[in-house]
């Protein structure tokens, strides 16, 4: 098999995990995440658990990434290189942790959504797109 049989395979499974682990979290459920960004009201801090166990599983990760050569079914590692602490990424911030506070979503759970069938979704999605479009072809100067 090629490569890109393993890659993609490897990333559908990773997609599956992560849905599913979306899903058992409650990270799915926008009425839920707004609480727990309500930290002056009526504050639900159970996603701090999630939250908690996402940096550990990252952090293990990124100290077995170190130990590696080179990823199983790629040639070297994608890491971002720039380390500087600038306007877009500033703005960029800010945007998504508004969009995340107002619409109860951030970019993986609103995909993951999708499969239940809450209509807001579709619509946070399709801005999340358009938004996307938007920086790739005015910021970005992308065509």
């Amino acid at each position: 098999m090629s490569r890109n049989v393993y890659q993609f395979a490897g990333a559908l499974a990773s997609g599956i995990v992560f849905g599913f682990g979306l899903s058992l979290s409650g990270m799915l459920n926008p009425a839920r995440v707004q609480g727990f960004l309500d930290i002056f009201g009526a504050w639900d801090p159970s996603l701090a658990f999630v939250l908690g166990g996402a940096v550990i599983v990252a952090f293990v990760g990124v100290q077995v990434m170190k130990r590696l050569r080179r990823p199983a079914f790629d040639d070297s590692f994608h890491v971002p290189m720039n380390r500087r602490i600038d306007a877009p990424l500033i703005i960029g911030s800010a945007l998504f942790g508004l969009g995340w506070g107002i619409g109860g979503f951030c970019p993986g759970p609103a995909v993951a959504s999708l499969s239940i069938g809450i209509p807001q979704t579709v619509l946070f999605v399709i801005a999340m797109l358009a938004g996307m479009t938007v920086h790739d072809r005015v910021w970005s100067g992308r065509t």
